[in-house]
């Protein structure tokens, strides 16, 4: 039997969601992405759980989007679950496209954003491109001090990934920095920037993480709801809801151009050209 693509254990009152695909860094294939939607909402219903930790199985959290390992699987239909458009799998060119986009990388973070109960993204290795939408949905981010993170999809000609939080969650400057270089930043630069909360030795990750999700657990279920969501209220207000919308259109128009002055939607780029062309990353 294969090992699941996403692990989900209880550990008292704090559900820790695993990505478990380290072979390929975490890269984020449709299955994942489902499987993360199952534990999610295992975690949500069960009243026992008070806070959740997503943690990523191996050296890296996550390399992002799975664009190239044996388990891509974008040409396969899931049951959806975002249901902000129909189904991608009988649909052609750019209508495919921002069918499944709008399902599994934007739909799927909105909701995982508005989960009720706080999220604590637990972050070591790689986190680029896909992997820092799956570290934005969540409150808190405490990472090791061997994380680094990379937005470089500026490389196929596209600005940036589909969840773009970078203005809010970097600041304009340091946006604009990471999608023009492309470069890595690392956890030093992240913390000063106000993306990741705490910067722990790789050793204690887990145990860092858990005694922060611990404590937090211990505070009224109901009022860390309302504080999570006056929190994200006040996101939405300076436009981080509409800013996003609007991007993703941007987003689509670049993947409609490499598709008519390239041999493909991203720019002729791959898992393993873009690290090729970016080897600080």
């Amino acid at each position: 039997m294969s090992e699941p693509v996403v692990r989900s254990e209880r550990r008292g009152p704090v559900a820790v969601v695993t990505m478990n695909r380290p072979d390929y860094r975490n890269a984020q294939n449709s299955a994942m992405t489902y499987a993360l939607d199952d534990a999610f909402t295992d975690a949500v219903n069960d009243t026992e759980v008070k806070v959740i930790v997503l943690a990523g199985e191996g050296k890296h959290f996550s390399a992002g989007h799975d664009i190239g390992s044996p388990g891509r699987d974008a040409d396969q239909s899931f049951d959806r679950r975002a249901v902000m458009w129909w189904d991608h799998i009988d649909r052609a060119g750019g209508d495919q496209r921002f069918a499944r986009e709008s399902e599994v990388y934007l739909g799927m973070c909105r909701r995982w954003r508005e989960i009720p109960k706080p999220m604590i993204a637990s972050v070591q290795g790689a986190c680029i491109a896909g992997g820092l939408m799956l570290a934005w949905v969540c409150d808190l981010i405490v990472a090791a001090d061997d994380a680094f993170f990379a937005d470089p999809v500026v490389r196929m000609g596209i600005p940036g990934v589909e969840y773009f939080a970078h203005p809010w969650v970097l600041g304009p400057r340091a946006a604009k920095e990471v999608l023009f270089t492309g470069e890595r930043f690392t956890v030093q630069q992240a913390k000063e920037w106000g993306m990741v909360t705490r910067i722990v030795p790789r050793a204690s990750l887990e145990q860092e993480t858990l005694a922060l999700a611990e404590k937090i657990s211990g505070m009224p279920p109901f009022g860390l709801a309302l504080a999570k969501k006056a929190v994200n209220q006040a996101e939405d207000l300076m436009g981080l809801r509409s800013g996003m919308d609007s991007v993703f259109g941007l987003h689509h128009l670049a993947h409609a151009h490499n598709a008519e002055t390239s041999e493909d939607s991203l720019g002729g780029q791959s898992a393993r050209s873009m690290r090729d062309a970016n080897k600080g990353a």
